[in-house]
Protein backbone atom coordinates (compact mmCIF):
# COMPACT_ATOMS: atom_id res chain seq x y z
CA UNK A 1 0.00 0.00 0.00
CA UNK A 2 1.78 3.04 -0.81
CA UNK A 3 1.84 6.00 1.79
CA UNK A 4 3.52 9.03 -0.30
CA UNK A 5 2.12 10.66 -3.16
CA UNK A 6 4.85 12.85 -5.36
CA UNK A 7 4.12 15.30 -7.54
CA UNK A 8 6.83 16.79 -10.20
CA UNK A 9 7.47 20.14 -11.81
CA UNK A 10 4.65 20.12 -15.07
CA UNK A 11 5.48 19.47 -18.10
CA UNK A 12 4.34 20.99 -21.03
CA UNK A 13 2.52 17.85 -21.84
CA UNK A 14 1.23 17.29 -18.33
CA UNK A 15 0.30 21.17 -17.29
CA UNK A 16 -2.97 20.63 -16.62
CA UNK A 17 -3.26 17.11 -15.27
CA UNK A 18 0.17 16.97 -13.17
CA UNK A 19 1.75 13.61 -13.11
CA UNK A 20 1.56 11.86 -9.58
CA UNK A 21 4.09 8.80 -8.52
CA UNK A 22 3.37 7.02 -5.32
CA UNK A 23 5.36 5.29 -3.24
CA UNK A 24 5.05 2.10 -0.55
CA UNK A 25 7.25 2.36 2.80
CA UNK A 26 10.58 1.80 1.83
CA UNK A 27 11.07 2.84 -1.74
CA UNK A 28 13.02 5.61 -2.73
CA UNK A 29 12.67 7.88 -5.73
CA UNK A 30 15.52 9.91 -7.19
CA UNK A 31 15.20 13.73 -8.47
CA UNK A 32 17.29 15.85 -11.12
CA UNK A 33 18.89 16.86 -14.26
CA UNK A 34 20.26 13.51 -15.15
CA UNK A 35 18.74 11.02 -17.55
CA UNK A 36 18.52 8.27 -14.96
CA UNK A 37 16.30 9.86 -11.85
CA UNK A 38 12.88 8.56 -11.59
CA UNK A 39 11.86 12.74 -11.90
CA UNK A 40 13.69 14.22 -14.83
CA UNK A 41 13.83 18.48 -14.49
CA UNK A 42 15.62 19.44 -17.52
CA UNK A 43 17.04 23.11 -16.29
CA UNK A 44 20.89 23.34 -16.17
CA UNK A 45 20.56 25.08 -12.57
CA UNK A 46 19.53 21.77 -11.15
CA UNK A 47 22.02 18.51 -9.74
CA UNK A 48 22.13 16.09 -12.13
CA UNK A 49 21.42 13.87 -9.19
CA UNK A 50 19.70 16.08 -6.94
CA UNK A 51 17.71 14.49 -4.53
CA UNK A 52 16.06 11.64 -3.43
CA UNK A 53 12.58 11.20 -1.77
CA UNK A 54 12.52 7.92 0.68
CA UNK A 55 8.75 7.09 2.21
CA UNK A 56 8.51 6.23 5.38
CA UNK A 57 5.50 4.90 6.81
CA UNK A 58 3.20 8.05 7.43
CA UNK A 59 6.02 10.58 6.54
CA UNK A 60 9.13 11.06 4.25
CA UNK A 61 12.29 11.81 3.70
CA UNK A 62 13.99 13.67 1.83
CA UNK A 63 18.30 13.36 0.79
CA UNK A 64 20.03 16.52 -0.59
CA UNK A 65 22.61 15.21 -2.96
CA UNK A 66 23.44 18.37 -4.00
CA UNK A 67 26.94 19.56 -3.53
CA UNK A 68 26.11 22.98 -2.68
CA UNK A 69 22.60 23.99 -2.75
CA UNK A 70 20.44 24.24 0.39
CA UNK A 71 16.87 23.05 0.09
CA UNK A 72 13.73 24.17 1.48
CA UNK A 73 10.64 22.02 2.35
CA UNK A 74 7.44 24.59 2.91
CA UNK A 75 4.29 23.99 4.27
CA UNK A 76 1.95 25.37 2.13
CA UNK A 77 -1.08 24.69 4.72
CA UNK A 78 1.34 26.53 7.48
CA UNK A 79 2.42 29.86 9.20
CA UNK A 80 5.57 29.62 7.27
CA UNK A 81 6.27 26.77 8.67
CA UNK A 82 9.32 25.37 6.53
CA UNK A 83 12.74 23.07 7.03
CA UNK A 84 15.95 23.58 5.36
CA UNK A 85 17.95 20.42 4.52
CA UNK A 86 21.83 21.87 3.64
CA UNK A 87 24.41 20.51 0.96
CA UNK A 88 25.11 16.35 1.27
CA UNK A 89 22.50 15.88 4.39
CA UNK A 90 20.67 12.29 4.04
CA UNK A 91 16.94 11.38 5.07
CA UNK A 92 15.81 14.72 6.82
CA UNK A 93 12.54 13.29 7.92
CA UNK A 94 10.04 15.56 6.80
CA UNK A 95 6.63 15.99 8.96
CA UNK A 96 4.43 17.88 6.66
CA UNK A 97 1.25 16.34 5.35
CA UNK A 98 1.53 18.72 2.21
CA UNK A 99 4.89 19.66 1.52
CA UNK A 100 6.41 21.44 -1.14
CA UNK A 101 10.22 20.88 -2.11
CA UNK A 102 12.00 24.14 -3.55
CA UNK A 103 14.94 23.78 -5.56
CA UNK A 104 16.70 26.72 -6.25
CA UNK A 105 17.85 26.83 -9.59
CA UNK A 106 20.05 29.49 -11.46
CA UNK A 107 17.86 32.07 -10.47
CA UNK A 108 14.74 30.26 -10.67
CA UNK A 109 12.85 28.29 -8.15
CA UNK A 110 11.69 25.10 -8.77
CA UNK A 111 9.07 23.12 -6.58
CA UNK A 112 7.92 19.43 -6.24
CA UNK A 113 4.97 18.78 -4.51
CA UNK A 114 5.05 15.50 -2.03
CA UNK A 115 1.56 14.05 0.14
CA UNK A 116 1.74 11.87 3.22
CA UNK A 117 -1.86 11.30 3.58
CA UNK A 118 -1.12 8.23 5.60
CA UNK A 119 -2.50 9.00 9.25
CA UNK A 120 -1.73 6.68 11.89
CA UNK A 121 -3.25 6.49 15.29
CA UNK A 122 -2.78 5.23 18.50
CA UNK A 123 -5.10 2.85 19.80
CA UNK A 124 -6.76 3.17 23.49
CA UNK A 125 -6.31 -0.63 24.94
CA UNK A 126 -8.20 0.44 27.95
CA UNK A 127 -8.64 2.90 30.51
CA UNK A 128 -5.74 4.02 32.53
CA UNK A 129 -6.00 4.33 36.18
CA UNK A 130 -5.65 7.39 38.22
CA UNK A 131 -6.69 11.60 36.95
CA UNK A 132 -6.86 12.39 33.24
CA UNK A 133 -4.37 14.64 31.66
CA UNK A 134 -5.15 18.50 32.00
CA UNK A 135 -5.21 19.87 28.21
CA UNK A 136 -1.96 22.07 27.29
CA UNK A 137 -4.70 24.71 26.44
CA UNK A 138 -8.50 25.25 27.22
CA UNK A 139 -10.58 26.57 24.51
CA UNK A 140 -14.06 27.20 24.10
CA UNK A 141 -15.28 27.26 20.38
CA UNK A 142 -18.73 28.71 21.32
CA UNK A 143 -17.28 31.69 22.98
CA UNK A 144 -16.77 35.10 21.00
CA UNK A 145 -12.98 34.76 22.86
CA UNK A 146 -12.47 31.77 19.94
CA UNK A 147 -14.18 33.92 17.10
CA UNK A 148 -11.68 37.06 17.63
CA UNK A 149 -8.98 34.09 17.87
CA UNK A 150 -10.23 32.66 14.48
CA UNK A 151 -10.76 36.55 12.51
CA UNK A 152 -7.13 36.42 13.65
CA UNK A 153 -5.51 33.50 12.16
CA UNK A 154 -8.23 33.40 9.15
CA UNK A 155 -6.19 35.17 6.67
CA UNK A 156 -2.97 32.39 7.40
CA UNK A 157 -5.37 29.84 7.11
CA UNK A 158 -6.73 30.87 3.73
CA UNK A 159 -3.31 30.09 2.17
CA UNK A 160 -1.17 32.91 3.08
CA UNK A 161 1.40 32.04 5.80
CA UNK A 162 2.95 35.77 5.26
CA UNK A 163 0.04 37.73 5.17
CA UNK A 164 -0.15 41.10 7.87
CA UNK A 165 -2.89 40.15 10.56
CA UNK A 166 -6.13 41.83 10.48
CA UNK A 167 -6.53 45.66 12.37
CA UNK A 168 -8.46 45.27 15.15
CA UNK A 169 -11.40 47.69 13.05
CA UNK A 170 -11.01 44.36 10.26
CA UNK A 171 -11.88 42.07 13.40
CA UNK A 172 -14.80 44.20 14.53
CA UNK A 173 -16.02 44.21 10.98
CA UNK A 174 -15.51 40.60 9.79
CA UNK A 175 -17.43 39.75 12.89
CA UNK A 176 -20.08 42.23 13.28
CA UNK A 177 -22.69 40.20 10.73
CA UNK A 178 -22.98 37.57 13.45
CA UNK A 179 -22.16 39.64 16.18
CA UNK A 180 -23.96 43.18 16.27
CA UNK A 181 -22.37 44.65 19.40
CA UNK A 182 -18.55 43.95 18.17
CA UNK A 183 -16.82 47.06 18.48
CA UNK A 184 -13.06 48.03 19.35
CA UNK A 185 -13.80 47.66 23.00
CA UNK A 186 -15.44 44.33 23.40
CA UNK A 187 -12.43 42.88 20.56
CA UNK A 188 -9.58 44.53 22.45
CA UNK A 189 -10.94 42.85 25.49
CA UNK A 190 -11.59 39.49 23.72
CA UNK A 191 -7.75 39.77 22.60
CA UNK A 192 -6.18 40.86 26.36
CA UNK A 193 -8.30 38.16 27.81
CA UNK A 194 -6.68 35.39 24.99
CA UNK A 195 -3.27 36.13 26.18
CA UNK A 196 -4.28 35.78 29.74
CA UNK A 197 -5.82 32.00 29.02
CA UNK A 198 -3.15 30.99 26.92
CA UNK A 199 -0.29 32.09 29.25
CA UNK A 200 1.40 34.27 26.83
CA UNK A 201 1.16 36.91 30.07
CA UNK A 202 0.30 36.65 33.84
CA UNK A 203 -3.61 37.23 34.56
CA UNK A 204 -4.95 40.51 36.72
CA UNK A 205 -4.54 38.59 40.18
CA UNK A 206 -1.23 38.30 39.83
CA UNK A 207 1.18 40.05 42.26
CA UNK A 208 3.68 41.12 39.29
CA UNK A 209 2.04 41.29 36.59
CA UNK A 210 5.16 41.08 34.44
CA UNK A 211 6.24 43.43 31.53
CA UNK A 212 4.05 44.86 28.77
CA UNK A 213 3.48 42.14 26.19
CA UNK A 214 4.32 43.70 22.81
CA UNK A 215 2.98 41.96 19.34
CA UNK A 216 0.06 40.32 21.36
CA UNK A 217 -1.57 39.61 18.23
CA UNK A 218 0.98 38.10 16.52
CA UNK A 219 2.00 35.84 19.45
CA UNK A 220 -1.64 34.48 19.70
CA UNK A 221 -1.74 33.46 16.03
CA UNK A 222 1.50 31.76 16.11
CA UNK A 223 0.64 30.14 19.05
CA UNK A 224 -2.69 29.12 17.87
CA UNK A 225 -1.67 27.96 14.53
CA UNK A 226 1.95 26.08 15.97
CA UNK A 227 -0.32 24.30 18.01
CA UNK A 228 -3.64 23.47 15.90
CA UNK A 229 -5.71 25.77 18.19
CA UNK A 230 -7.56 27.30 15.11
CA UNK A 231 -7.69 24.89 12.01
CA UNK A 232 -9.43 25.90 8.46
CA UNK A 233 -12.44 24.33 9.24
CA UNK A 234 -12.94 26.15 12.93
CA UNK A 235 -13.31 29.20 10.28
CA UNK A 236 -17.12 28.12 10.33
CA UNK A 237 -17.45 30.35 13.68
CA UNK A 238 -16.84 33.09 11.25
CA UNK A 239 -20.46 32.39 9.55
CA UNK A 240 -22.27 32.50 12.80
CA UNK A 241 -22.85 29.02 13.47
CA UNK A 242 -20.21 28.50 16.18
CA UNK A 243 -21.03 31.88 18.24
CA UNK A 244 -22.00 31.76 21.42
CA UNK A 245 -22.12 34.51 24.89
CA UNK A 246 -19.24 36.69 25.14
CA UNK A 247 -16.70 35.51 27.50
Amino acid sequence: MYSIIVVPPPTTEDRTTPQQLRLAPGERLTFGRGAACAVRIPHEGVSRRAGEITAQGAFWALSNLSGLQTYVVENPEGAGEHIKVGPGRLEAPVPFEFSRIVLPAAGELISIDVWAPRHDYLRADGDLEGTTTAPAFSVDRTKRYFAVLAALCEPRLRGEPHAPLPTVDQVVERLRPHWAAASRTSVQWNIDYLAVKLRLKPGPEEADPGPRLNGKKESLVSLALRFDLVREEDLVVLTGSGGGAAR
